[in-house]
């Protein structure tokens, strides 16, 4: 078999948000994580960065420790469309305005 027969089509979807954003008093990207499985998603990652800025061009570094608790987070999943527009409407609907990127992916196991 083929293994590009294996691959499906749809989007990464990820967030950006701040290690210590909350919503109703949970941290967003834990919220994010459980909610996943809530939706019957796939997987849902978060990775910790080490440093960067955002739109207000605040520098969040992991050497300036006045600013510990605000360093970004990316929350990433591999989605069809569907599950996609599933997730942000649950999003959207909690009353979150999240930055997030989309971006066209083809993904799959490798082996048979």
């Amino acid at each position: 078999m083929n293994p590009e027969d294996t691959l499906m089509e749809g989007i990464y979807l990820r967030f950006y948000l701040q290690e210590n954003l909350r919503h109703e008093g949970r941290l967003v990207h834990e919220w994010l994580v459980d909610l996943a499985p809530e939706l019957d998603l796939p997987g849902c990652s978060v990775f910790r960065s080490i440093g960067g800025y955002g739109h207000h061009r605040q520098l969040h570094s992991q050497s300036f420790v006045e600013l510990q608790g605000t360093l970004p987070v990316e929350v990433g999943l591999a989605l069809s469309e569907e599950q996609a527009g599933r997730l942000l409407q649950r999003i959207a609907a909690a009353g979150l305005s999240l930055f997030h990127v989309r971006t066209p992916a083809s993904f799959g196991l490798t082996g048979g």
